[in-house]
């Protein structure tokens, strides 16, 4: 009988691990050998498994997205169902805080990576092409919810819960370190009604 793959050669295994060097010694930390030592897996393993140091960083990232981001939408469209759009825009901005409690390592990696920086790689078409289409999916969100508040999709508008929803958050929660913080979640909160209560200049 056909031996498996063994289970520190499996790609979510590996992509684990690579999750967890990210969030400790940032990206320049995640190189294969780095992976290899931690996972106990030869290089030719995980250069047979991601191609390239780029294609494996994009992966992570990724893995992490898509998860967060079924998360999120689940989050914004009960809020908005319940509450309204202004709600919802102050939901999506505390959902990595909230997605903390069970995926700390996610969320702190998430907060952390612009995913535009993931593109400037030698990143293959087909994580290029996830990376793009996660993005679009996190923009088509944040546009949703500014046509729901507003009844707008302009740029000003779109930027402007653009920055509730992403700028904010990275600047309270991930600066200080704060992603576990109630003072900070408050603090965001009121942040993003205050913001939203008013719309954008045309």
């Amino acid at each position: 009988m056909a031996r498996g793959r063994p289970r520190e050669h499996q790609p979510d295994v590996l992509l684990d691990h690579a999750r967890a060097l990210w969030v400790e010694h940032g990206a320049t930390g995640v190189t294969m050998r780095a992976l290899s030592a931690r996972a106990g897996a030869a290089n030719g393993v995980i250069y047979n498994a991601f191609g390239s140091r780029d294609n494996l960083l994009a992966r992570v990232w990724v893995r992490e997205a898509v998860a967060f981001l079924r998360y999120q939408r689940d989050l914004v469209e009960a809020a908005v169902r319940a509450d309204g759009p202004q709600e919802g825009i102050a939901v999506a901005a505390l959902s990595l805080a909230t997605y903390a409690r069970t995926n700390p390592e996610a969320s702190r990696l998430l907060l952390a990576v612009d995913a535009t920086d993931l593109l400037t790689g030698n990143v293959g078409p087909d994580e290029r092409n996830e990376v793009e289409r996660l993005r679009l999916e996190l923009g088509e969100l944040i546009t949703r919810l500014a046509e729901q508040l507003w009844q707008r999709t302009d740029r000003r508008a779109v930027a402007l819960v653009r920055i509730c929803v992403v700028d904010l958050p990275a600047k309270l929660l991930l600066s200080a370190d704060r992603l576990d913080s109630t003072l900070a979640h408050h603090a965001l909160r009121e942040a993003v009604r205050g913001i939203t209560s008013a719309a954008p200049p045309a």
